[in-house]
Formats: C-alpha cells, structure tokens, sequence
C-alpha cells in the first residue's frame, strides 16, 4: 500500500455508522443553506476577541533560515525531491510563488523525522486539484510554517496535511483552503496553532487515528471557516461526518481561543471515546448547526466561551418538519463526567459562556436503545470504552452486573452554571421551539431483550445522574424540556418537583444590561 492511501474510512469505525441515527441527530435536518446577517464581535455582556487569521495570516521568513534547503517553485516537484534526499532533521525554505508537485496523484511530501517546512511571504503548495496529499507519511515531530496549502483531493474522510496522522506534529502560521477532505489530519501531541483552515470541502480538520488514540491534541488561535463545501450530509444522509473540527478518540485536547465560524455543519464535534477536553475561550457563531457537540465521549471543561447565532439553520429545517426534538446549540449525546477515568475533571462542567441568540440553548440527550452490542449500533459487537478496556453486551449476559451498568454511554454529571443565556426571537427570527433547555430520553423499546426499556432511562437522566443547571442569568422567553420532548416546562414547574433546576439562576424578559 502506498504513502498516503488508507482502506479505512473514519466514517465507519466501530460505532460511528450508527451515531446520527440513535442521538438525536438523524440526518435529515439539513435545509437549503441560509446564513444569519453579518454578526458583530461584541456583546452588551461579554467582549471576546476573535482569531482573525484568515483577513492577518502569519508572515515567514524572507530570507532562507541558516542551514536551510532553499526550494524553488519554478521547478515541479523540487519539495518532494529535495525532502527525499535530506537528512532527517532539516529545515526547507519555500520561496515565494506556487510550488508544485509532480502532477500524479499519490505525489506528495514524506517528511523524515524533525523536518521542518517553512514559506517565505508569498509561498503556496498548490495540489492544482491533480495531487491528493501534501504531507504524509510516518514521521514524527514535523512542523509546517507560514505556508498555504490549496487544492488537494483527498477522498473522503482522509486529509491533506499529516494525512497518516503522525505525532508530534505542529501546524502554524499557516493557511489551508480549498481542498477537498479534511485540511489537516492530527496525531498525539499535535500543535495546530494560529492557522487559517478555510473552505475544505469535508473538514478543517479530522482527529482521527485509525486504532489508536490521540493524546494532547492543542488547537488554539486558530480561524475554522466555511468548511464542508461539499455538503456531505446531504450527500450521504445520516454520515455524520463534517464540520469545522471533528475529535475521535482524543484523550486530552486544549481547544482555545480559536474562532469557528461559518461552518456548513457543526462548529467543534467530539464524537466517540473522547476524555478530558478543556474548551475555553473560543468564538463559535453562525455555524449551521450546532457550536458543539460532545457525543459518547467523558470529562470535559467548556468555560468563557462566546457562542452566538448557531443552528439556525438545521434548527429551523427540523422546526420546519414539525419535529419537536429539541436541537440546540450545545448537545451532549450520551456523555458525561466519568470519576474512573483519569482527567482534569469528574464531570462535564459548563460555564462562564454567553450563549446569544442561537437556536436553542444546552440539550443534554441519552438514547435509551443505545449500549453495546444493540442493534442501534450496527457493526459493533464489542464496544472498546475508555472506562475499561473491551466489553461485550450480549442477551443475558448484558442483565447481570457489572455489564448491566457498564455497557451504557451516560450523560450523567453534568454541572451547568455561571451562564448567560439571552435569546431574541425577532433576531433569530423564529416563533417557538428556539427558546429550550432540555434534559431528556426516549421510551426504551429495542432490542426486545434490552434491559433499558420502557422510562427508566428517561428517569435516570432527569432525576438521577446529578445533571444539573444552577446559577445561571436568562435573558428572554425560554422555555425547557424534561424527560422527553413531549413535556415543554414552563419555569416555574422547571424549578419544582422533581426536576428542581436552575436553583439560584436569574430570569428577565429583556436584556437590561
């Protein structure tokens, strides 16, 4: 197999296939694309500065670095040649102009350990849609700087830049744009900092790793607009597979003070075994679809972060088709502080946030039908959870402990406070099912041998698994949703027996300062 193609698809690793259609998110949701009206950077509440790489890009070196390889654009495939003829360890200057590869598909750079990659102002690696990566390969501590990389067609699911998701990597200064498939794949320890990720047909970027996890993943200072391009699930319905950044298995990131803008899809997507997130200071705002989603993952920290005008128009499509789930800004799908695993919290913690004028504020969602080894989840047999290493959920082994309480993915320990939620219906321009808070399930029916049927997850979630909303500033007409969608709680039975939330919280109708 060659440098650079993959038989795997990220898309179908054990339980992905089956994540759009037992969260909540089901595929369909997606309408003729409709942007909000340009968004100012400032709130009456909070003031937040935005990572505008994308207008200010980083500027290299002029002159080549002492030591360095100079690399000529005038002559195609120089970079790859001259990378396989160096030593590990060197430093190649890319003059100004596009630099080209040799025009064969699986042409592409194969760094050697240590290599560094640096572009003077002006300097482009240009895939002039003929190549399908720019930088692949095994090697490790790679660092790519001050470089914009356009026009790269990976297939599906693959990326551009470190596309064989080596570790060690750092990604700087640098602007990715215009190629299909992800702009960056990640690997432990991967630095992605102060870059431009811009119109890539599926992501800015995939964490992905095939069979292994990602450690210490840094995304911070960087500008993720207008990715998804091609519009892959309306593509392929169902495949849950776009957005601004999507996390598999990551086992520790810092994704801060990045502004994520203008996806055609979710802004940030943490979506299967990923642990110990820090989420902190970043703009999320007029993304289609939810700012972020946190699905089957644990242990998470999402503080002082400014989150506005999202969801507006995946939210508007399912309003549209009559569907009274309750799709909000931030979603956590069967995820939840886990205290057996080691992180920097026991919990999912949430606070500190504007969230302002999005469809909908936080959902907290558990799909009773879905646990290892059901059918909801398709080609997984044994679930592998970061709580213990591979366990089987199979009819009757699943009714006895341990596997009884183990083989679920909880949402459970979710500690929401400290936030501001304002909400204008006439700037969202909707009349109702925009306005929710919601903590709930379904009615537990399949398997029939499933031991979750009927409402005892519905139950567990709301009352039982210490979720809780307190402490928290509402400006506008919210209303909230518990136990399932069918039970739209005014305040007042909101704050009673037995949901008794947001203890300690404040209400307005309008925003007085």
């Amino acid at each position: 197999m060659r440098i650079g193609t993959r038989p795997w698809a990220p898309a179908v690793a054990p339980l992905v296939l089956a994540l759009l259609l037992v969260s909540g998110c089901d595929g369909t949701r997606h309408a003729p694309r409709e942007k909000p009206t340009a968004v100012p950077t400032t709130s009456g509440a909070r003031s937040q500065s935005v990572a505008r790489v994308c207008a200010h890009p980083g500027t290299g070196p002029a002159k080549a670095p002492a030591g360095a390889v100079t690399v000529d654009p005038s002559v195609v495939g120089d970079l790859a040649a001259k990378t396989k003829s160096s030593p590990p360890h060197t430093t190649f200057w890319l003059r100004p102009g596009r630099h080209r590869l040799d025009p064969d598909r699986y042409a592409q750079v194969v760094p050697k350990d240590g290599d560094r990659y640096l572009g003077a102002p002006g300097a482009v690696l240009d895939g002039r849609k003929k190549n399908q990566y720019a930088f692949s390969g095994p090697a490790r501590d790679v660092t790519v700087g001050y470089l914009t990389v356009q026009g790269f067609v990976p297939p599906q699911n693959e990326g551009v830049v470190n596309h064989d998701s080596a570790d060690g990597w750092v990604i700087e200064h640098s602007t990715i744009q215009n190629n299909s498939g992800a702009g960056l794949m990640a690997g432990a320890r991967q630095q992605v900092r102060a870059n431009c990720l811009r119109d890539n047909g599926q992501y800015g970027m995939n964490a992905y790793k095939g069979s292994g996890r990602i450690t210490d993943l840094v995304v911070e200072g960087n500008e993720i607009v207008g990715n998804n391009t091609g519009d892959w699930e309306r593509r392929q319905q169902g495949c849950g597979c776009t957005g601004g950044i999507k996390f598999w298995a990551v086992d520790g990131a810092d994704v801060r003070g990045n502004w994520v803008h203008d996806n055609r899809g979710t802004g940030l997507w943490a979506d299967t075994n990923n642990n110990d997130f820090l989420i902190e200071n970043n703009v999320i705002e007029a993304n289609d679809g939810a700012a972020l989603i946190y699905e089957i993952s644990y242990n998470a920290i999402i503080r002082n972060n400014t989150i506005r005008r999202n969801n507006w128009v995946e939210g508007r499509a399912a309003a549209d088709r009559g569907d009274n789930f309750p799709y909000a800004t931030v979603y956590l799908s069967e995820s939840g502080g886990e205290p057996r695993i080691k992180a920097r919290t026991d919990q999912i913690e949430i606070y500190g946030n504007l969230l302002e004028d999005n469809w909908s504020g936080i959902t907290l969602w558990e799909n009773a039908d879905r646990f290892c080894n059901s059918p909801a989840n398709t080609s997984s047999g044994d679930c592998t959870l970061l709580v213990r290493n591979t366990k089987r959920c199979v009819q009757p082994a699943i009714a006895k402990a341990p596997l009884y309480s183990d083989c679920r993915w909880r949402t459970q320990r979710v500690n929401i406070h400290n936030n501001r939620f304002v909400l204008d219906k006439s700037v969202v321009k909707c009349t109702d099912k925009c306005d929710r808070m919601a903590v709930l399930s379904n009615y537990g029916t399949y398997p029939d041998w499933s031991p979750y049927k009927g409402e005892a997850v519905a139950e567990a979630i709301t009352t039982k698994q210490h979720n809780r909303w307190h402490d928290n500033v509402y400006v506008g007409p919210w209303t909230f949703v518990a136990y399932d969608p069918s039970r739209v709680l005014e305040l007042g039975q909101w704050q009673g027996t037995p949901y008794r939330q947001d203890a300690g919280s404040t209400f307005r109708a309008e925003d007085g300062g």
